[in-house]
């Protein structure tokens, strides 16, 4: 296994976990900024207001790309598990 083996499989992984976390971030980041400005305009200073939309918005993300979520990590796996024996070898 070479130093460049190594490197690869670690860039892989890490766009892997890019891809699949970036729609949950993007989401949380988006409605958090609304919320903000929404408290920003009403002076409304309660931390608890951007729980619930922040939540709902993270479980509508989820249902709709987690089987895309979960078929980028399973091809990964895949990938992995199929090159184990030319790493090996």
């Amino acid at each position: 296994m070479t130093p460049e083996t190594i490197i690869t499989l670690g860039q892989q992984a890490l766009e892997v976990t890019m891809m699949v976390t970036a729609p949950m971030l993007l989401t949380a980041l988006g409605v958090g900024l609304l919320i903000s400005i929404f408290q920003a305009a009403t002076q409304i200073n309660d931390m608890t207001l951007s729980f619930i939309p922040k939540l709902i918005a993270m479980v509508l993300v989820m249902i709709i790309s987690g089987p895309w979520m979960i078929g980028m990590m399973v091809d990964y796996v895949r990938r992995l598990f199929a090159s184990i024996p030319g790493m090996v070898g």
